[in-house]
């Protein structure tokens, strides 16, 4: 049976890493799909409070714009990481992307989407020292100190 592999995927270098050691050490028969949680700013976008600080609703727009761009940077990003896999022998057919807003926490709702039938979570390591790492957390931490049942890929 073809593995069903999750990408905790972003716009950033650490993720294209991971995507590459995908498609240099798995079965290209394999299932991947590319998730990215997107802060959710929308919500924000639409308020029009009284309480709202005046410089907040002077500059409402650009924050607003700023949701767009980010997915934007993703989808061009995931292009890119459906180029690497299927230059690896993955079918596109095989590869599937999937954006959305964040629900409960970015680690959360990774973890959350790992549990609907994948059998391996891939995720690049952002390279932050130990003792920031240790104080901040990381994404990549939270999911492997709090994943269950699934096997856990952390590409450096």
């Amino acid at each position: 049976m073809d593995q069903k592999i999750l990408v905790a995927f972003d716009d950033s270098e650490n993720a294209l890493r991971a995507v590459d050691f995908i498609a240099k050490n798995f079965k290209a028969t394999g299932h991947v799909t590319l998730l990215s949680i997107i802060q959710d700013t929308e919500s924000l976008c639409g308020m029009n409070s009284p309480e709202l600080t005046p410089y907040f609703k002077s500059e409402q727009s650009s924050f607003c714009h700023l949701e767009e761009k980010k997915k934007e940077l993703v989808q061009d990003a995931m292009e890119r990481a459906k180029s690497i896999l299927i230059g690896g022998g993955f079918s596109e057919e095989n590869i599937k992307t999937k954006i959305q807003a964040k629900e409960h926490g970015i680690a959360r709702d990774i973890i959350k989407e790992s549990q609907s039938g994948y059998d391996i979570l891939v995720m690049g390591r952002r390279g932050v020292s130990g003792v920031k790492e240790f104080f901040l957390g990381s994404v990549s931490q939270k999911i492997f100190n709090n994943a269950k049942d699934i096997s856990i890929v952390l590409v450096n």
